[in-house]
């Protein structure tokens, strides 16, 4: 069975190229075209393809919110999105819209037809030139994530827990961070409180989960 492909974009002349490109394929074939975000929506219900190759930029509009409709009909499509510029916007973007692949203009005509094979395959894909981008904001959110377990806490509250963590006692503590115990077991208490936990314990495995050292760093 040929898999079947529409092409989406608001330049002629590149849904032409990547027609006769994927044509001379005997198990693909191209059965829509469309060149605006209205009619990519409406030539998808009408023709149900398996795989939308999708201009990430349709004149005015963008390819993002067609690839958004389409999957909220259709969500077995597979659409790879196409762009000349690697944006990290506009990568985010297609990825939160369901996008099965991302995939720059630039990496020539059989990159393109292993996108559509490997999407076809129900793998994503994305060019290896945006896959760092892509692992650096993960990162970046997983920080972000982390650090808001603790956006309660004072710098000092933040001390503290570490040294809890690392199994130190009060004494230990204060010696430390050369303050009164005293003052450390309020600070401790104040911590079990912030963080919803009931003991030393807790929080010290609350700091461990939540990587509190990689936060302060």
């Amino acid at each position: 069975m040929k898999q079947r492909i529409m092409l989406v974009d608001d330049h002629e002349v590149v849904r032409l190229g990547l027609k006769a490109l994927i044509e001379r394929r005997p198990d693909m074939e191209v059965i829509a075209e469309a060149a605006s975000e209205s009619e990519a929506i409406t030539k998808a219900a009408a023709h149900r393809p398996d795989v939308v190759l999708m201009d990430i930029r349709l004149g005015g509009t963008s390819g993002i919110e067609a690839c958004q409709k389409i999957m909220a009909t259709m969500p077995e499509a597979k659409i790879i999105m196409l762009t000349s510029y690697a944006e990290d916007d506009l990568l985010f973007a297609a990825i939160r819209a369901g996008a099965a692949g991302y995939v720059l203009k630039q990496a020539g005509g059989q990159e393109v037809i292993r996108a559509v094979e490997a999407v076809g395959q129900g793998h994503s894909l994305l060019d290896p030139a945006l896959t760092e981008r892509v692992f650096a904001e993960v990162r970046r959110a997983a920080r972000a994530q982390e650090s808001a377990a603790f956006a309660q806490l004072t710098e000092q509250e933040r001390r503290v827990l570490i040294l809890v963590a690392e199994g130190k006692t009060n004494r230990e503590i204060a010696v430390n961070l050369h303050l009164g115990e005293g003052t450390v077991r309020n600070y401790v208490s104040n911590i079990l409180g912030k963080l919803g936990v009931s003991n030393r314990a807790e929080a010290a495995a609350f700091a461990i989960k939540h990587h509190l050292k990689d936060t302060t760093e």
